[in-house]
């Protein structure tokens, strides 16, 4: 199979993520994993899986995951958002212990704040007609070029924040299987929190807009 252009090498595919990750679990301890896209009666991701052997003859174990062919007319729709500038940017605790906290949070209200500093200060509050509670993580650390970029034109102290919907923030969360080195977020005051999940060489981003 072939991109769309020689200038436009590309093909966009989904996946049923069971599937892939069923394939995956046969890697674990394999001597090399090899994935490409080939074509069986229909599209698939081949990953063929070389295991380790007591004898000279290698094992493989082959998963053919049929995937779906994305139109180039829908492209536009998993184009990377447009990230605004932000006011801060921070390091997040360890994701367990937000999960923790976010998730005795979600009986209380649908919505939640976070908030940040360039000094390493970052809260999450809930508040409502009844309720207001806030939990506080101190010396998280703000990136080099965060605080760099901020520090000019920005206080210290001065917290950045947005109120996003906690399902979402939960479902980002709870969902988190990378178990990553490092976890940060940007915050760009009521409108967007952008989250990166670095891991080796892998980075994962998550959008989560601004309530209003």
């Amino acid at each position: 199979m072939e991109g769309a252009a020689a200038e436009k090498n590309e093909i966009y595919l989904e996946v049923t993520p069971e599937n892939l990750s069923r394939a995956l679990k046969t890697a674990q301890n394999a001597k090399a994993v090899k994935i490409k896209l080939t074509n069986k009666h229909c599209p698939c991701l081949t990953v063929a899986v070389e295991l380790p052997s007591l004898s000279s003859t290698s094992r493989v174990v082959t998963h053919d995951i049929p995937v779906g062919i994305i139109p180039r007319k829908l492209w536009n729709d998993f184009s990377e958002p447009s990230v605004p500038d932000f006011d801060v940017s921070i390091y997040l605790p360890a994701l367990k212990t937000m999960k923790s906290v976010v998730e005795r949070m979600k009986n209380l209200s649908n919505s939640i704040v976070i908030e940040a500093n360039l000094n390493g200060e970052m809260n999450l509050k809930i508040e409502t007609d009844l309720v207001c509670v806030t939990t506080h993580f101190k010396d998280l650390g703000n990136p080099p070029w965060g605080s760099q970029k901020s520090s000019q034109e920005r206080d210290l102290e001065t917290m950045a924040e947005a109120r996003i919907d906690i399902k979402r923030l939960l479902q980002l969360l709870a969902g988190q299987q990378v178990n990553p080195t490092k976890a940060l977020c940007n915050i760009a005051s009521k409108r967007i929190v952008h989250f990166i999940l670095l891991h080796e060489d892998v980075s994962l981003q998550y959008f989560i807009p601004a309530l209003v």
